[in-house]
């Protein structure tokens, strides 16, 4: 009864987070699974969060969509190669020792506090429309990100709005809600490459996700509230981060 209790908790703190920063909670995921929840292997723990991530930027995306801030063609061009990527990139995980692979997810969790950090505010082309050119560029920027995604079991939004960024020069609020498209891409091939495996906890999953969404119900009341303290809010949460990631890498060296 309690693990399902920590579930439905760890899912509400990756939800408020994300409603009130717009990104980088779902880093915490794996972390809270493994610490809070309870759960003992590090892979089943991954396989667990990529379910619960690409739920939970499904139901994003749709908020997203509705509000049209995203570029379809582009997304949908990221979002196939980075699937493929995700697919490899998993592949790759499971085969690496847990304790190995939780080093590796720390240094992921560095880069991703301080890609929170050096966030720059809107800038861009919000008319971007997809080219030859784009596409070309496209494609192996999603294919590497996708398989930075399925190795760790993350969104990787971290990765994916600078990765569409660089590739289109699209305005970040584009590039942010069409960055979720890849997100449930990349986690629904990382989850199925999991699942097959034998190594996603589906009631667990399912606690997870309903605690996010009313965690991101409140983050989203919390933001409009706290708009003017946003930059203060990240760097808090950066620095939370950096402290999480130097834990789970003593533990893995340990």
């Amino acid at each position: 009864m309690l693990p399902d209790i920590l579930a439905v908790v760890s899912g509400g703190l990756v939800g408020l987070v994300l409603g009130l920063l717009g990104g980088g909670g779902s880093i915490l995921a794996v972390p809270l699974l493994l610490y809070l929840v309870g759960m003992d292997d590090p892979h089943l723990a991954i396989g667990t969060s990529a379910v619960a991530v690409s739920l939970s930027a499904l139901v994003n995306l749709i908020l997203h969509a509705r509000q049209g801030t995203i570029k379809w063609p582009c997304a949908i061009t990221f979002a196939v190669s980075g699937s493929l990527g995700a697919l490899v990139g998993a592949a790759v995980g499971k085969a690496v020792d847990g304790q190995k692979l939780l080093l590796a997810f720390a240094v992921a969790m560095f880069a991703v506090g301080v890609s929170m950090l050096l966030r720059k505010p809107n800038a861009g082309n919000a008319d971007v429309r997809i080219t030859p050119g784009i596409a070309a560029r496209l494609i192996p920027t999603g294919f590497i990100t996708g398989a930075a995604s399925g190795f760790f079991g993350i969104g990787g939004g971290f990765l994916i709005v600078p990765g569409l960024i660089g590739a289109t020069n699209m305005a970040m609020l584009n590039a942010v809600g069409s960055s979720l498209v890849a997100v449930t891409a990349f986690g629904a091939a990382t989850a199925a490459s999991y699942a097959v495996s034998g190594l996603v906890d589906w009631k667990i999953a399912g606690l997870f996700v309903l605690g996010g969404l009313a965690g991101g119900f409140i983050g989203q009341r919390m933001s409009t509230l706290l708009a003017g303290k946003k930059g203060a809010l990240t760097r808090i949460f950066a620095g939370f981060i950096f402290v999480t990631a130097t834990y789970i890498a003593w533990k893995s060296l340990a």
